[in-house]
């Protein structure tokens, strides 16, 4: 299951607290992508790795009894249990991965799983993301956060587009002063029970924009 937990109640509490200290993920995953785009330009999907920080995969491997000797490798048996374990998706969930065309979302499909792997105790998954319709890949953005920022995605750059494509992934990183400046705003124009009840959707704000271009199109 993709575990999306709510806000710790040390954070919730902490709602009239300076921004910095409440707009703070609890997850930290490096993020790469790969652009799977046909020979007419088309872009079928995304390939999403997703390789977690080791205190979460710690917490993964005691929820799920792994790891048992504590060397921060799993054997096959282990390692089977585990493929898949974060894409038993609750209805609704977008799978922190938007892509949209001038700001229009594009819908993609349900998941796909790949691969699970472990090494050196991080655990590394996997998944493929089919566009519901294909898309002219020239002129498209894509954003991988998660809207209540629980999970810190960075990307860096790990883009990765066929050569044959003659396209190419500029990585944006966030503004993080903007961001923080309206963190601010958002939670102090709540009552500490709204912020309680529906803490407001930031990690757009936090999120690096990858924009794809194509020589001549696509």
């Amino acid at each position: 299951m993709r575990i999306k937990p709510f806000l710790a109640p040390l954070a919730l509490a902490a709602a009239f607290a300076p921004a910095m200290t409440v707009a703070h993920p609890h997850v930290f995953v490096d993020l790469s992508l790969a652009l799977r785009i046909d020979d007419q330009g088309q872009l079928q999907g995304l390939e999403v790795t997703w390789a977690y920080d080791d205190f979460y995969s710690l917490i993964i491997f005691e929820d799920r009894a792994l790891d048992n000797d504590f060397d921060g490798e799993l054997n096959t048996q282990e390692l089977q249990q585990l493929q898949g374990f974060d894409l038993n998706w609750s209805e609704g969930y977008e799978g922190d991965t938007y892509v949209t065309r001038s700001e229009i979302p594009l819908a993609l499909a349900a998941p796909q799983h790949m691969e699970t792997t472990v090494s050196a105790g991080r655990i590394t998954s996997t998944h493929f993301r089919p566009l519901a319709e294909p898309q002219d890949v020239d002129g498209l953005t894509i954003r991988v956060y998660d809207p209540t920022y629980y999970t810190a995605y960075t990307v860096g750059t790990r883009v990765w587009l066929p050569s044959a494509s003659k396209c190419a992934a500029s990585v944006q990183e966030p503004n993080l002063d903007q961001a923080y400046t309206l963190v601010e705003e958002s939670l102090y124009s709540l009552s500490t029970e709204e912020a309680e009840d529906a803490f407001p959707e930031i990690g757009q704000s936090f999120a690096d924009t990858i924009r794809i271009s194509c020589a001549h199109g696509s």
